[in-house]
């Protein structure tokens, strides 16, 4: 039987600069599900449109190493858990984030049906065990409530953490994934909300501002 032709080398090492940048050391199953992950990125993409980035390239360095950097902190400040993905669109960082912490359980949450079936797709082909994929507005989202609940580019602070409050349990913490540093969001979250951490990033290869906005709620429902 012929052996299935290996990806090219660079798209492993690249991976691995890109983690050794981020204090991340890759295992090979990691790696490789990293990469089968780029290849359904980029497949499914052509047909379904979920992201606006078209080439692989552009894939590894906006997407992947982007959501890559959110793993240190979230290993550094929480050990496992639940953690929902709001907005999750094609799997980021609810995908990166269940690859690399196989401990965490992780559900993906998007109102469009094509993006969550393609987060089952991945979950099934990587195979990731502690992935899944709910089809629902956050508002109809039956489930229980998740230590972690994160963001990136899904609403503002004051939106993201009122649509998700009911979510959250009471020792649980948001984050958000943000550019700039958003002090006016931050101004316009309501009295029960707590930012007690910002968290500043640097991405590698991406030339832009990137943090993390860590919160709480004062007065757990």
């Amino acid at each position: 039987m012929t052996a299935r032709p290996e990806a090219p080398e660079g798209a492993s090492s690249e991976l691995d600069t890109i983690a050794a940048g981020l204090g991340l050391a890759l295992g090979a199953d990691q790696r490789a599900a990293l990469r089968r992950y780029l290849d359904l990125l980029q497949q499914w993409n052509a047909t379904y449109n979920l992201t606006a980035v078209r080439d692989r390239a552009g894939m590894l360095t906006q997407h992947l190493a982007d959501c890559l950097a959110v793993v240190p902190p979230l290993r550094r400040q929480v050990a496992g858990g639940r953690l929902l993905d709001v907005g999750s669109g094609g799997g980021l960082p609810g995908v990166v984030i269940a690859a690399l912490l196989p401990a965490m359980d992780v559900t993906c949450a998007d109102a469009v049906g094509k993006k969550m079936a393609f987060v089952r797709q991945v979950a099934g082909a990587l195979p990731l065990p502690n992935l899944h994929a709910v089809h629902s507005r956050i508002e109809d989202l039956r489930a229980p409530p998740f230590d972690v609940i994160t963001s990136r580019a899904f609403a503002s602070l004051a939106d993201f953490a009122g649509l998700t409050r009911s979510h959250l349990a009471p020792s649980g913490v948001w984050i958000a994934m943000k550019g700039r540093v958003p002090d006016e969001e931050i101004d316009a979250l309501p009295e029960w909300v707590e930012v007690f951490h910002v968290e500043q990033l640097a991405v590698p290869g991406l030339d832009a501002q990137r943090c993390l906005v860590w919160m709480r709620d004062k007065v757990p429902p």
